[in-house]
């Protein structure tokens, strides 16, 4: 991982980075900065670049200065715009793009730059610059090593930087977690991954149990869904419990669907939606990742992340549209859809948590439904809870987080819809709003923890095409970085 320094009186660079504001010229570029010292010939073509350039300003923009046979031999004047946290975040995003390569490069911040600036800079670095490697490489990309940040004094920015380094830790962990490949990652492979990451933190406990066990605590919606795979399922529970918190802490569950391949099941998937289905437990990596991070950040709260894992595959084995499963809190659900399997593991993880964890909040992340892209688009999780304070949140911490959640409606209308004449509830009906659907069939297994309760839908927004801003192709990690801005603002 890239290495970020604060540094208060940095060593001569080959690259130093100059931020614009919005309608910035040089002196703003240059005089509001922590003195480098550089060369007035620099200054003035700094001057020179910025009176010619249009939209300098702009958040990520980034005007390069190539300056051969001098120190420093390259200037970038990089775009803040509003200069908040985001725009920061998009700024250091942007430099990681334009910086690879490079062996020396200082950043010089504004001398009132507050520490959020410090940390979405930091962010956008640490993020845009992440790439996915086969466990088995013995060679990294080419990339950027180390950036230092220049400031007057590093204090007010230390904390700043821990947590961002920890968000972004957390959430390279999730895409690790979501790119790689199906033929090793299975639940098998995924429970043993946690318990080697949750061995490095003090605090945390890892309990796993394997389909005997499954089967004796009734489980019956991950069994049904791991039955056709030759790799059995899993239900992982990751505990974070701080023993520094002074008052009882809250305890929050999530819960975070783990289907670690999704072939649909006997409702096959067609060939092009089953090519990247293994990020569809994408929602398992984030609850797991936010939970780390948690501890390595000594959260006052107690947490504890649920991630029930599965192959949904075909063979002889396999469950059947029609089949009747019984789920963990004894309610059967008749099963339209074999390729709708999320939910039922979704569904014994919610209930057991209900009966057994005794939270103050349950939130579940899940690649759930395609319509969740439909009615958002690419980059928005819909998001569903009972309780609008809980709801606004979330929402909120989402937007601070550098991702995006909109409040969908639960809409009591649509609840006749999971009616069957053979089980409690129909798992998938087929009468349109899919994301709605789903949402309404989990609440039916959250008890008393009805208006406590966040559903979060983000296949969407779980995986990017191409790079855009912090996002690199692939897996985003989304949920990671809202669940850890969420988390560390719940009090005893």
């Amino acid at each position: 991982m890239l290495a970020i320094r604060l540094v208060v009186d940095p060593a001569t660079s080959d690259t130093v980075v100059l931020p614009v504001h919005p309608g910035g010229d040089a002196a703003a570029a240059t005089t509001a900065v922590t003195a480098l010292h550089l060369p007035a010939d620099a200054l003035a073509e700094a001057a020179a670049l910025l009176a010619t350039a249009e939209n300098a300003d702009a958040a990520g923009a980034v005007q390069p200065l190539p300056r051969p046979l001098r120190i420093p031999s390259r200037l970038l004047l990089v775009g803040i715009g509003t200069g908040d946290e985001a725009a920061w975040r998009s700024a250091g995003a942007a430099l990681a793009r334009t910086c690879t390569g490079e062996t020396s490069v200082t950043i010089a911040m504004p001398v009132d730059a507050s520490p959020r600036a410090v940390r979405g800079l930091a962010e956008g670095l640490w993020l845009a610059s992440y790439r996915f490697r086969m466990p088995d490489a013995d060679t990294d990309p080419p990339t950027l090593r180390e950036i230092a940040v220049a400031v007057a004094d590093a204090a007010p920015y230390e904390g700043a930087l821990a947590a961002a380094r920890t968000t972004a830790r957390a959430t390279r962990l999730a895409r690790d977690l979501t790119n790689t490949p199906s033929s090793l990652k299975n639940p098998a492979w995924f429970a043993a991954e946690v318990e080697a990451a949750a061995a490095e933190h003090p605090g945390l406990s890892v309990t796993v149990r394997e389909p005997a066990q499954l089967a004796a605590e009734g489980f019956g919606g991950i069994l049904a869904v791991g039955r056709g795979s030759a790799r059995g399922p899993r239900l992982v529970e990751l505990a974070w419990r701080p023993e520094e918190a002074g008052a009882t802490p809250k305890h929050v569950v999530l819960i975070g669907k783990g289907i670690t391949f999704d072939t649909g099941g006997i409702s096959i998937k067609p060939r092009d939606a089953m090519k990247l289905m293994r990020k569809d437990m994408g929602g398992a990596a984030a609850v797991i990742a936010a939970t780390i991070g948690a501890a390595a950040l000594r959260l006052p709260v107690r947490v504890t992340a649920l991630a029930p894992l599965a192959e949904n595959m075909v063979s002889g084995s396999a469950f059947r549209p029609g089949d009747v499963i019984r789920h963990y809190n004894g309610v059967t659900s008749e099963t339209t859809n074999s390729d709708a399997e999320g939910r039922l593991v979704l569904a014994d993880a919610l209930a057991y948590a209900v009966d057994r964890l005794a939270p103050d909040v349950l939130i579940d992340l899940a690649t759930l439904t395609g319509a969740n892209a439909v009615a958002l688009g690419k980059r928005t999780a819909a998001l569903y809870s009972e309780n609008g304070e809980l709801a606004g949140s979330v929402v909120a911490a989402a937007d601070e987080a550098g991702e995006r959640a909109w409040r969908m409606p639960l809409a009591t209308d649509y609840v006749e819809y999971l009616g069957s004449e053979l089980a409690d509830l129909y798992s998938a009906p087929d009468r349109g709003a899919g994301s709605v659907t789903a949402a309404l069939f989990l609440r039916e297994f959250t008890g008393a923890l009805r208006d406590r309760w966040v559903h979060i839908d983000m296949s969407a927004p779980s995986w990017a095409e191409g790079n855009d801003g912090e996002l690199t192709k692939g897996a985003t990690g989304w949920g990671a970085r809202t669940l850890l801005r969420w988390l560390a603002t719940v009090t005893s």
